[in-house]
């Protein structure tokens, strides 16, 4: 296998530390550096935010950030599923990279962002859901209650190509969830942490050392239970998904997997419509939360020099394409929110659309850090192209999925208006499979122009396996290989 960057020797962890919101950190002479403070939302499909041009929700505290800074419409998860992404971010590589192929994957030691932000002299601290494995924290200090608990056993189940059960009961369980409600593991969680971060920066004085403050909600996952105000928001205002005849038929393979494994092969209408309507009320109640955060800052001491960067782990089909959750490519599931504000350097208003991913994120944060990044990181920072919209910017997204419920991994590439997906081989019988779509043409992906467009396909084939260093029929293997060592 071909690797991007050259691999560093040094591969150590900074110890992770406890810090109590009461806490006062040592004193140090204030730093020019800013402060960082990025809030992830989780399963947050891109397009649902009124900044984003969605005309039907109401989100005005998190589209306050992009009045007052940068969004960037055009970002890409690392992963259309929670660990990979989150291990991504942490790690600094894409999740193949690492061999993080799904939830239930560690991370393996090397830097991090939080232990190569330490090394610059911040307080990296952890508020909320990362994914962690039980015990680990990868540099973070954590506050807010231990959220990070995951047991890991390395192994995902997959598909049987052949296989055509249909798990019904993972579809009722997660449905049976969807009501209005004041309490629930998600609304509990995230209003604690609300707390806890309103906290933090009311006592955070000008001249502390910089924080990278990590707040990692929960919401708008499911389960889709949200108080009856919000959702009454949206009572017949979100339109049911647009799914012409012969559009679900004409997918991959491992998208008919996904509909088997979750059950939604066939949905109530009833349901899909109070589903859709209640995720759009829970990102408004998330909204809220976010207003109490964004308040807090702009009272403290901290907030001239505080850099806000709003993004998720990734997206929410909610019945799009006949899917619901995420683990496949489509706009709803890959593309994520990307916000960030700092007007001492970036006047507000402004848009940058070129495609972008969670691991440019990365590389922004250790560059507005002043961080030594490792030259194996994946991404590229943002800043050049932040401070100069006329930047020479890459226009160059990959995520990929390897985990649960498909038969075989696949990667995506978006660039310029294409987007293309290719499947890795499953056997001999059943061999890849592509997709390419022009968003430009037809953003709603239902005509995949892979027959017939060898040319783009090829291009955009080589510049995936360019950026991630190996073809994903190689990947595939490695990562079957891997389930294959943890089952036994």
């Amino acid at each position: 296998m071909t690797t991007r960057r050259t691999l560093l020797k040094n591969s150590a962890i900074l110890g992770a530390g406890t810090l109590s919101g009461a806490l006062r950190p040592a004193r140090a002479a204030r730093s020019d550096r800013p402060n960082i403070l990025v809030i992830m939302s989780d399963e947050h499909d891109g397009g649902v935010l009124g900044c984003m041009g969605n005309d039907i929700i109401s989100t005005p505290h998190i589209d306050s950030i992009a009045d007052e800074g940068i969004r960037l419409p055009r970002c890409y998860a690392a992963a259309p599923v929670c660990g990979p992404t989150r291990l991504a971010l942490t790690g600094g590589k894409y999740s193949s990279r690492l061999r993080v192929w799904g939830n239930n994957s560690r991370l393996p030691s090397g830097p991090t962002i939080a232990s190569l932000m330490n090394r610059a002299g911040y307080q990296s601290i952890l508020c909320g859901k990362q994914h962690y494995a039980k015990g680990k924290l990868h540099g973070f200090a954590e506050i807010g209650g231990q959220n990070n608990k995951h047991e890991k056993t390395g192994y995902e189940d997959r598909r049987d190509p052949d296989d055509e059960s249909i798990n019904t009961a993972s579809r009722d369980e997660r449905f049976a969830r969807f009501e209005p409600g004041r309490s629930s593991g998600i609304l509990n969680h995230d209003d604690r942490l609300t707390d806890t971060t309103v906290s933090f920066l009311k006592d955070r004085r000008a001249e502390d050392p910089p924080f990278f403050y990590f707040l990692g909600y929960k919401a708008p996952h499911f389960p889709l239970t949200v108080p009856r105000r919000y959702w009454r928001k949206y009572r017949g205002k979100v339109p049911m998904p647009n799914i012409p005849a012969g559009s679900v038929a004409s997918q991959p393979l491992n998208y008919h997997h996904l509909r088997r494994a979750f059950g939604v092969v066939e949905t109530d209408p009833t349901l899909v419509r109070r589903g859709r309507e209640l995720y759009y009320g829970l990102i408004s109640w998330l909204d809220n939360e976010i207003g109490r955060v964004l308040k807090a800052l702009a009272g403290s001491e901290v907030a001239e020099n505080t850099v806000v960067i709003f993004t998720s782990d990734h997206g929410e089909n909610k019945g799009d394409h006949h899917l619901w959750w995420k683990n496949c490519m489509y706009e709803h599931a890959t593309r994520v929110p990307l916000l960030v504000r700092w007007p001492q350097r970036w006047r507000g208003g402004q848009v940058r659309r070129g495609a972008c991913s969670t691991l440019d994120v990365v590389q922004t944060i250790l560059a507005l850090g002043g961080a030594s990044t490792p030259g194996d990181f994946d991404g590229d920072s943002l800043l050049p192209w932040l401070d100069d919209k006329k930047h020479a910017w890459k226009d160059l997204a990959v995520s990929e999925y390897y985990a649960h419920n498909v038969c075989s991994g696949f990667s995506m590439i978006r660039s310029g208006p294409h987007k293309y997906v290719y499947h890795t081989e499953i056997n001999s019988r059943y061999g890849s499979e592509r997709e390419l779509y022009d968003l430009s043409t037809d953003p709603g992906e239902l005509n995949n122009l892979a027959v017939g467009s060898a040319a783009i396909c090829e291009r955009l084939h080589r510049a995936m396996v360019a950026e991630l260093g190996a073809e994903p029929d190689e990947l595939e293997q490695q990562c079957r290989s891997d389930y294959s060592r943890a089952r036994r």
